[in-house]
């Protein structure tokens, strides 16, 4: 019995154990793309926050300017102290690639005129929609 030489390039009758995961990683890829493009991305405020209870409480956009405001009366923008005079031109700047409402999250304990002078701000930054965040009863 000869033995026969393979030739390079000749297809091999033998079954020689690969696993082919080229189709695998084309579905990693595009469950990748489906989870980056179907991800609602909400800015928080970076701060926690116990809220006020309220009896009447509706639902608003996602996409909304959140400013939150600690106890002690310090004022946040994405996790960064901005103070109550930051606002209106945190405001001012958020406002003129969108037109989005705010949302003052007050913790419970807060000063009521800091809540107000930071209302005012976001007035006077441009904001048409101010909006207090409440937990529901």
């Amino acid at each position: 019995m000869a033995r026969r030489f393979r030739r390079f390039g000749e297809p091999d009758n033998a079954s020689t154990g690969e696993i082919n995961i080229s189709p695998l990683i084309d579905v990693v890829f595009i469950l990748l793309i489906f989870f980056i493009v179907t991800t609602v991305f909400v800015e928080e405020t970076g701060i926690e926050i116990e809220k006020p209870r309220a009896a009447t409480q509706s639902d608003i956009e996602k996409n909304s300017i959140l400013i939150g405001i600690t106890a002690a009366g310090q004022v946040f923008y994405g996790g960064q102290e901005i103070g109550a005079p930051g606002v209106r031109s945190t405001v001012g700047r958020l406002l003129k690639q969108d037109d989005m409402p705010v949302i003052i999250q007050a913790d419970r304990d807060t000063p009521t005129e800091t809540t107000v002078t930071v209302f005012d701000e976001a007035k006077l930054g441009g904001a048409e929609r101010v909006f207090i965040s409440t937990l529901n009863e």
